[in-house]
């Protein structure tokens, strides 16, 4: 009795469903080695379950060289045709810019007004309203752009006055600084000037009183020649032997006139009575 036919569907029994994805994945694999071994053919063989685990089977020593040849064989003949078509459309794109380049010289050419001959009424009017809308625009762009330029000059010279009068104050500031340090230079080099010229007066007038003492010394000294001088001015004072003690106006007339007698005659005082 033969074995019924299985529908082909998915299985809804989770249970069922694992087990004869086990039996078939099995099976398959054994079919893969047995194709492999008996017709001496390179067989790989990838499965991924439902809960992403891997099952795979190569007659080769490597996977990896079984894909690399899989990858030849399937897309080498897709990238031959690949450069042929990318050319195609590379030229065409040439084409369409070189048709657009030449439409853009042949307008600014118009514009320049060449080569206006093969242009035809209606041509030309557009030509024209382009270049009136050009020059409405123009003119509608030159006041803003004066008035700009206009405001940056006048913002270029507020900034350039400030940045003089900000350069003078720190000159003016710089001058009465240096000034007032040259007046304290000045006035320290004075002072000291003034200590030394003090100092040279008093060194000079002790010179000069040291010098004029001297000078008076001098003329006390000759001592010897007063004397030899005065004996023949001094006259013995007649006195009593007797000792008087007090106030004897006759002796004291007497030495008063022999004092202005001996300043008579020398014309200077003595030593003695100095």
């Amino acid at each position: 009795m033969g074995r019924g036919r299985v529908e082909l569907k998915r299985i809804e029994n989770k249970i069922n469903r694992q087990v004869t994805f086990a039996k078939r994945r099995n099976g398959l694999l054994k079919k893969a080695y047995e194709l492999s071994v008996l017709c001496d053919a390179e067989v790989a063989l990838i499965i991924f379950s439902t809960r992403g685990k891997l099952y795979e089977f190569c007659s080769s020593s490597s996977m990896l060289k079984t894909l690399e040849r899989y990858q030849k064989c399937s897309y080498g003949a897709v990238e031959v045709s690949r450069p042929c078509k990318e050319l195609e459309s590379s030229y065409r794109e040439y084409l369409k810019l070189k048709s657009k380049f030449e439409s853009l010289q042949r307008t600014q050419r118009n514009l320049l007004g060449e080569d206006l001959g093969p242009l035809n009424t209606k041509e030309l009017e557009q030509l024209e309203r382009q270049l009136e809308s050009s020059l409405k625009q123009v003119r509608s762009t030159k006041p803003n752009t004066c008035l700009i330029s206009f405001l940056i000059c006048r913002t270029r010279l507020e900034w350039y006055r400030r940045l003089k009068i900000e350069v003078i104050n720190g000159y003016i500031l710089f001058a009465s600084n240096t000034s007032k340090l040259l007046a304290q230079v000045q006035e320290q080099v004075l002072v000291e000037s003034n200590k030394a010229l003090t100092r040279k007066l008093d060194e000079i007038s002790a010179k000069n009183h040291l010098q004029l003492s001297w000078e008076g010394g001098e003329q006390s000294i000759p001592y010897g020649h007063q004397q030899a001088q005065s004996q023949g001015f001094f006259q013995p004072l007649e006195c009593n032997p007797t000792l008087q003690i007090g106030y004897n106006p006759a002796g004291s007339s007497q030495l008063s006139g022999a004092s202005n007698a001996a300043q008579n005659v020398n014309g200077f005082i003595p030593g003695w009575m100095l």
